[in-house]
């Protein structure tokens, strides 16, 4: 079986885990179209200040977030302590542009982490890079105010240095302030990117050697992601809105990595968006994901009010009811050493010596795996441990009428009901001989 790289943070968990929640919360989640639209539109600080100023999620309930959340099976979560816009939700002692300086006036961040611990979650916190609101980040390519000349002219004196002084000073606050932290998930560096004028940002703007010393020093063991345009430092690969082809690897060799995924291409609260994925279509992105031994990272944008949107909340119900009967496909499981038939996606427990066939079209009554007709001891659906049988044909007898033949010596059938269980991804589980 394959294994990832060692890792400098302990991953040991995260890969037992598989499946966590991200978070995309900020005062752009009353713009409500998109978590990039200071940028997008290149909104002025003294316009987007409104979003500040009418910030009131007075139905904020993070134990009702974490609640949901673990229903859906999930076992981590990842939160925007602060995104591009620089809006802080915990009250950082380093600026004013904070959630308890708004209307609502209170640390949103210290309740959900103790409701999300008290639900048994690992804490992840993500922290971006970039910062659109500190008057000392430059403006640059892609900052809110790229293509106001005179005021890039006015600006062009910030000094990139006092900014990653901040930047290192409100790690250290996340790092020291909120107890264990399992996971810091830094975003974005762009350093390599080409652009007409001026330039991107990358590890020596972030001091970015010296912020994970930092990191490790204050949180040992904990899990750094790979956007601090630093490689070495990285425990986990981060694939954000695609799904790779297979297991991902560095150099040849496979590595620790999570696909981070969106409900529907946005990750702050887009209210006109309509482009939702299906509840199925999202549970074999997790299936998919484990088959290749990775972790799915599922983003929810909480709304303005401060709750779960209904479709959120519609989709995170359906993969929990799924993950209730097929959690032990999930959980402990990575990916395996044979191809399965098309249509299926094989995830494997090591430690219990048990495959799991997830069916994503249901085939009419039989299933062909090559090379593991000696290897299985029974077989069983997982939805409802109800027996599946098992033949094997000989490849010499010939197929006529309703007798099956040839094939591989070496292939075990599995002989399926011809109805479709009532489950969005039927999954056949096998239990391997020692």
């Amino acid at each position: 079986m394959q294994q990832p790289l060692p890792t400098a943070g302990d991953t040991r968990w995260f890969v037992h885990d598989r499946f966590g929640l991200f978070i995309h919360w900020g005062t752009y989640t009353l713009a409500a179209r998109h978590e990039w639209v200071k940028q997008r539109e290149r909104i002025r600080d003294e316009e987007y200040q409104k979003y500040f100023d009418h910030f009131d999620p007075d139905l904020y309930d993070p134990t009702i977030w974490a609640r949901e959340a673990r229903n859906a099976g999930m076992k981590y979560f990842v939160v925007t302590t602060k995104h591009h816009e620089g809006f802080c939700l915990w009250d950082s002692a380093l600026t004013d542009y904070k959630a308890t300086n708004t209307p609502y006036g209170k640390d949103v961040l210290r309740p959900m982490v103790d409701a999300f611990r008290n639900e048994g979650f690992k804490v992840g916190f993500y922290h971006s890079l970039i910062d659109w609101h500190h008057p000392e980040f430059p403006v640059d390519p892609i900052h809110p105010m790229r293509d106001d000349l005179e005021y890039r002219e006015r600006h062009k004196d910030r000094d990139i240095r006092k900014y990653a002084e901040y930047l290192h000073g409100q790690t250290r606050e996340l790092l020291t302030q909120f107890g264990k932290v399992h996971i810091m998930w830094f975003d974005f560096s762009y350093a390599n990117r080409q652009y007409p004028w001026g330039r991107g940002k990358g590890r020596d703007d972030w001091q970015s050697e010296k912020l994970v010393q930092m990191v490790r020093e204050l949180q040992p063991g904990i899990i750094l992601n790979d956007r601090l345009d630093l490689p070495e430092s990285a425990d986990v690969r981060t694939p954000e809105e695609y799904q790779p082809r297979g297991w991902m690897t560095v150099d040849g060799k496979p590595v620790v990595w999570e696909a981070c995924q969106t409900f529907n291409r946005s990750w702050g609260y887009y209210r006109d968006n309509m482009d939702w994925r299906e509840p199925d279509e999202l549970i074999r992105t997790l299936i998919d994901t484990v088959s290749k031994g990775g972790n799915l990272l599922l983003n929810v944008g909480p709304n303005g009010r401060g709750e779960f949107d209904e479709r959120s909340i519609e989709r995170l119900r359906a993969i929990g009811a799924w993950m209730r009967l097929h959690s032990r496909s999930i959980y402990g499981c990575t990916a395996f050493d044979l191809t399965p038939p098309p249509d299926t996606r094989f995830t494997y427990n090591p430690a219990k010596k048990r495959l799991y066939l997830h069916l994503f079209a249901w085939p009419y009554k039989h299933v062909h795996l090559d090379g593991l007709a000696s290897r299985v001891e029974y077989a069983q659906l997982l939805n409802d441990a109800s027996e599946v049988k098992m033949f094997t044909v000989d490849p010499h007898q010939q197929a006529q009428n309703t007798t099956m033949g040839g094939g591989r010596s070496d292939t075990l059938i599995l002989e399926l009901p011809i109805a479709k269980p009532r489950v969005a991804v039927p999954v056949v589980e096998l239990f391997l001989k020692d």
